[in-house]
């Protein structure tokens, strides 16, 4: 099937390919699970959704595929899929069918577009009735985005947001959805039967492949209710991002905003006395983390832990009292969105005070409090998340189904131990297998390899002559000095990924200066439109942080220098990260290696991996930060990159730049 299929796309066989293919295969008839590190270009989509469409065709079963981003959702959906069914048509018993299933949140509701609500929008600052900014005369921003949603409404078969262009912001977007706990249920709803997101989940529920994504999949392993179709086997892509993603999800926080958004909502709900005791304890915890010092917290004091129960307390009374039977649509739906943002806050705010009983080895939850800017005002926001995520994938997840776990990048210092450990496939360091704890998964990890060449396509070139990079987070002289010779030598024609946007901007401001050729920097315009800018003029080069590490895919010679300032450690303070390490350290582990070593290896292989993205792409990986060939931990960080030709000699690295520079302008 999977030569079938290639030949008919205009494909090649591809040795790393057929491998994955094989593998995922296996894993689907033994039930054992499967992680595969599969370079660019290995072709890993066609790689597993050949087994899957073979496997859900011949038990009339579904398949459910996870992505970590809507771009490889829509690839999936409106390419990949549709191609490969005709490419298959000949072999298959009958053409499989397909859906993209997201989280309620992302379509429109029908109830709420035509009943409204009886409150103000959750986030505004007013108690201005839902009703005017649905009135066709609503003069603000919001209420003429309300009036084209309720408009597009009429016309799309769907509903789902990124269906929607131009698209609007989420303020806006909130005024004409809700949440699945916040939906009254499509028996009660007058729109029940039209409703978008049960259209959507009956499409599902009938398909042979479901692509969905990782935080709607992180929602079906800890919730009780199913949110995706029942299933057995299980792909994730893009596996890297899994263990994050179901931290986030798993992540609650209070703040002054949610706050303030729960009493607006219940104001016309309850008994005044009632709203009024949620509002004085709402206000005196906003004030003491507004106070307070961002960063985690080890010990809760006695004062925040009664301003934390006072808010608990209040939120589970006014819950209490609101009546959720009522029949009138317009009705429920205010009560159910009422109900679900106060059982939020009490169960945040129980978490929280709960997560100090233990002590610190013991705890599963970290908690730490935020101070954000909004628009030159401090934001403040206490945050709880879970230590790990292990032993939820461990027991709700893997568990469940047969899962095949599949990115560019999984192995970290050359193993799968890392990743594995990270996902609850094995113990790891984090927390020591106990008798009561799942048992560990079977599974095995296989690299297939990539079809580049990378020691005669690449240069990793680390500066060992460079001072180590100092605190302040921007470059110094002689790193300023060594990227103007850099990109003067490959000509522009570079990718230049920082650890902060700090440092970003301000390389950014002086090679501006030094340089003839464009500096796009991240921020300067939107990034998809910087990245087109960056790719359309070879001259161009572009900086920027987080998201161009693992999201830029620049083929051809707009891209022969990929820049990296230093090494991509978490900063000390992540208040998280930082807890997972002494958990490690506080268990006997090596807390630096198993957290910040590995998330900065990570990262360095996912920058890495934006050089060669076709197989006649050439290029230099300059890492500026000497301690990758000084420190202990060099060898592990390297071990972790594509294995490039490795050096650290400048000169040859400039020569090899302005060869490839000129072979580009000959070929222009």
């Amino acid at each position: 099937m999977l030569a079938t299929a290639v030949a008919a796309l205009g494909g090649s066989e591809r040795t790393g390919q057929v491998e994955m293919a094989e593998a995922v295969a296996h894993a689907f008839d033994s039930g054992e699970h499967l992680a595969v590190q599969a370079g660019t270009g290995t072709g890993k989509s066609l790689a597993y959704l050949v087994p899957a469409i073979a496997r859900a065709l011949a038990t009339d079963e579904p398949v459910v595929v996870s992505t970590a981003t809507i771009a490889l959702q829509r690839q999936l959906v409106d390419r990949d899929l549709p191609a490969l069914a005709d490419s298959l048509a000949g072999v298959l018993p009958r053409r499989p069918t397909f859906a993209l299933l997201k989280g309620r949140g992302n379509y429109l509701c029908l109830n709420k577009i035509h009943n409204g609500s009886q409150n103000g929008p959750a986030a505004e600052p007013d108690d201005r009735p839902q009703e005017e900014l649905f009135d066709a005369a609503a003069s603000t921003a919001l209420g003429r985005d309300v009036q084209r949603l309720t408009t597009w409404s009429s016309s799309t078969d769907t509903g789902d947001r990124d269906e929607l262009t131009p698209g609007v912001p989420d303020r806006s977007w909130s005024q004409v959805s809700v949440s699945a706990r916040e939906c009254i249920g499509a028996t009660r709803c007058p729109f029940g039967t039209d409703c978008f997101a049960e259209k959507a989940r009956d499409k599902a529920g009938h398909a042979d492949i479901v692509v969905t994504n990782h935080a709607l999949l992180a929602i079906d392993a800890i919730s009780d209710a199913a949110v995706l179709p029942e299933h057995e086997l299980l792909v994730v892509d893009e596996a890297h991002e899994l263990a994050d993603r179901v931290t986030g999800v798993a992540t609650a926080e209070l703040s002054n905003a949610v706050l303030s958004a729960a009493t607006r909502r219940v104001a016309r709900l309850v008994e005044p006395e009632l709203a009024q005791r949620l509002e004085a304890a709402s206000a005196t915890f906003a004030s003491a983390i507004h106070d307070g010092s961002p960063g985690r917290i080890d010990r809760l004091d006695d004062d925040m832990t009664t301003y934390l129960s006072a808010v608990r307390d209040a939120a589970s009374r006014v819950r209490s009292a609101i009546d959720t039977s009522p029949s009138d649509p317009k009705a429920a739906s205010a009560r159910a969105e009422a109900v679900t943002a106060l059982s939020d806050i009490s169960d945040t705010a129980t978490r929280i005070v709960a997560s100090f009983v233990p002590e610190i080895p013991n705890r599963d939850d970290v908690v730490w409090l935020d101070h954000e800017d909004n628009r030159g005002s401090i934001r403040a926001v206490m945050r709880v998340a879970p230590l790990s995520v292990a032993g939820l994938l461990r027991g709700r997840l893997f568990e469940q189904s047969t899962a095949v776990l599949t990115s560019a990048t999984l192995t970290v210092g050359g193993s799968f131990d890392a990743m594995a450990a990270a996902w609850g496939l094995s113990a790891g360091d984090d927390k020591p297998q106990s008798p009561t704890s799942p048992t560990e998964p079977q599974w095995r990890g296989i690299d297939v390899g990539s079809p580049f060449e990378h020691a005669k396509s690449g240069i990793l070139y680390v500066a060992a002559h460079l001072p180590p990079p100092g605190r302040d987070g921007t470059g110094s002289a002689e790193q300023l000095a060594e990227i103007e010779t850099l990109i003067g030598a490959a000509g522009g024609r570079t990718l230049g990924l920082f650890s902060s946007m700090r440092a970003a901007r301000a390389a950014a401001e002086v090679m501006r200066e030094r340089l003839s050729t464009p500096v796009l920097c991240q921020g300067d315009d939107t990034t998809s439109a910087l990245v087109k800018q960056f790719a359309d003029d070879p001259a161009t080069s572009l900086f920027g942080t987080l998201s161009l590490w693992q999201g830029v895919d620049v083929p051809g010679p707009s891209l022969s220098l990929v820049l990296i300032d230093r090494i991509p450690f978490p900063r000390p303070d992540d208040p998280l990260l930082s807890a997972r390490q002494r958990a490690v350290a506080a268990r006997g582990g090596n807390g630096f290696m198993s957290v910040a070593a590995s998330h900065a290896a990570l990262l360095l292989a996912q920058g890495a991996g934006r050089l060669l993205r076709r197989t006649d792409d050439r290029g230099v990986v300059a890492v500026l930060d000497s301690r990758m060939v000084t420190a202990r931990y060099g060898g592990y960080l390297r071990a972790s990159l594509p294995p490039f030709w490795a050096t650290t000699d400048p000169v040859r690295v400039r020569q090899a730049l302005q060869r490839l520079d000129a072979a580009n302008a000959a070929l222009s």
